[in-house]
C-alpha cells in the first residue's frame, strides 16, 4: 500500500534494540525509511540485521535531555530534519506505593515520562523548521488507559504518557505534526515482559496469567506479538493516518475494555 511507504524519510525510535523497539525500527526500515535506533543497551544480535536494513544505532540514555539533543541532531545529518519519532523506552515499576523510593520514582518517569517529553520537544523543533509537519508515536500501555493496582507508579507515568500525548497533539495540529499512542500490552517477547517472567516462581503459570487477563489473548492462547504493535506504529507514522492526532491504539486484546466474559 503506496500510503504505507516511507522513502525518503528519516525516523527514530528510541528503545529500539529489542522488543516493540526493535520489531518497529527493522518494519520502518523496510518500508523505506532511514532509521536510527537508541537505546542504553545497544545487542549484538542485532548488528547483521540493522546492517541489512541501514538502521543506525547510537546508545543512549533516554533520561538525560543532552543524549536526547544529540541522538535527535545526529539524525538529522541524513537529511537535515526528522519525520517520524517513536518515543518506545520504557520501564516497568510493580511496587506499592509504601515500597516507591524516591529514586524509583525518579528512575519510572524519567524513563517513561520525561524522556518522550524532551523527545517531542527536539523532534517537534527538527519538524517545524520547514514547515513540512511530521509524526511522532508514544509507547504508552493500557495502564495509560486504566490504572492497575499492581504497578500504580507505572500506571502514574503511563496515564501521564497518554496526556502529553494528546495536549502536544492539540497543540501542534496547526504545524501538520501529528503525535499519537500506542497502548500494548500483554506483549510477549519483550525486555520488560521477560524480566517479569525472569522473576516468576512459576514462569509458565505466570505466562498464564497474563494471557488470561486479556480476551482476545486468551482466545488465541497466546500473547500479542512485538510485531502487531509494530504494524499500528507503522499506519500511524504513515500518511495513511494524516488525519489522526491526539488518539490512543489499544492493542492489548481488550484487556482495557473492562471485566472480560468467563
Amino acid at each position: 500500500m503506496s500510503e504505507l511507504q516511507l522513502a525518503g524519510r528519516v525516523a527514530v525510535v528510541t528503545g529500539g534494540a529489542s522488543g516493540i523497539g526493535r520489531a518497529t525500527a527493522k518494519l520502518l526500515a523496510r518500508h523505506g525509511a532511514k532509521v536510527v535506533v537508541g537505546d542504553y543497551r545497544l545487542l549484538p544480535e542485532n548488528d547483521a540485521e540493522f546492517a541489512e536494513l541501514v538502521i543506525e544505532q547510537r546508545q543512549v540514555d533516554v533520561r538525560r535531555e543532552v543524549e536526547l539533543k544529540e541522538l535527535i541532531e545526529f539524525s538529522e545529518t541524513f537529511t537535515g530534519r526528522i519525520d517520524i519519532l517513536v518515543n518506545n523506552a520504557g520501564i516497568a515499576m510493580v511496587k506499592q506505593i509504601v515500597d516507591v523510593s524516591e529514586a524509583d520514582w525518579d528512575a519510572c518517569l524519567d524513563t517513561n515520562l520525561k524522556a518522550a517529553f524532551f523527545g517531542c520537544k527536539y523532534a517537534i523543533a527538527s519538524m517545524l523548521r520547514d514547515g513540512q509537519g511530521g509524526a511522532i508515536v508514544n509507547t504508552a500501555s493500557n495502564a495509560g488507559i486504566l490504572p492497575r493496582a499492581h504497578d500504580p507508579v507505572y500506571s502514574i507515568s503511563k496515564l501521564a504518557l497518554v496526556g502529553l500525548t494528546k495536549s502536544l497533539a492539540l497543540s501542534h495540529s496547526k504545524d501538520r505534526i501529528r503525535i499519537n499512542a500506542v497502548c500494548p500490552g500483554p506483549v510477549g517477547e519483550t525486555g520488560m515482559m521477560n524480566a517479569d517472567l525472569d522473576k516468576a516462581a512459576d514462569r509458565a503459570a505466570t505466562v498464564k496469567q497474563f494471557i488470561a487477563a486479556s480476551p482476545l489473548a486468551r482466545a488465541a492462547g497466546r500473547m500479542i506479538s512485538p510485531e502487531e504493535v509494530a504494524a499500528s506504529i507503522l499506519y500511524l507514522v504513515s500518511d495513511a493516518a494524516c488525519m489522526v492526532t491526539g488518539t490512543m491504539i489499544a492493542i492489548d486484546g481488550g484487556k482495557s475494555l473492562g471485566v472480560p466474559p468467563l
